[in-house]
């Protein structure tokens, strides 16, 4: 528990001290996706199938942190520096060089209590090298589609006036 506690203070704290490329509406954004998202995945992975859980088999209220807080500040994170207008190669070189620190970070959250809280069924480290690319990549997706939807609004809304 000392670890989360720890990772989540550090994550947030980057989170919303960093300069800001997003707006408030669109980390909300994120913010909320990133937990359904992640709901949606854990009912399977962790609840179903027991691939793998963070502290016990069972549903339990220390997983709410995990899901409230410290996901979506990574990825708030993630967002704010991705190279969105640069050439291929450096998103991929930026989605390889976040793929190396999850890896590292799920690595360390193995360890035992009260470090660690995340345990693994069946489920791999390589597991998470194949599927945090696609997660990121859905992550950019979602992201793009609300930054149009928002310049969508804002240029109806100008229409009215």
């Amino acid at each position: 528990m000392v670890g989360l506690i720890f990772s989540i203070g550090i994550f947030n704290l980057i989170a919303l001290k960093i300069k800001k490329k997003l707006s408030i509406s669109q980390m909300v954004h994120i913010w909320v996706f990133t937990i359904a998202l992640q709901t949606i995945f854990d009912v399977y992975i962790d609840l179903k199938y027991h691939g793998y859980w963070y502290f016990s088999k069972s549903v339990d209220w220390n997983s709410f942190l995990v899901l409230i807080f410290l996901v979506p500040p990574v990825n708030v994170i993630f967002l704010n520096f991705f190279p969105y207008k640069k050439e291929l190669m450096k998103k991929i070189l930026y989605i390889a060089g976040w793929e190396i620190g999850l890896l590292l970070y799920e690595s360390m959250t193995l360890f035992p209590e009260p470090w660690g809280y995340f345990h693994y069924g069946w489920w791999t480290l390589w597991h998470s090298l194949f599927l945090n690319p696609i997660l990121l990549l859905i992550l950019v997706g979602y992201y793009n589609w609300i930054c149009r939807l928002e310049k969508k609004s804002i240029t109806n809304n100008e229409l009215k006036y």
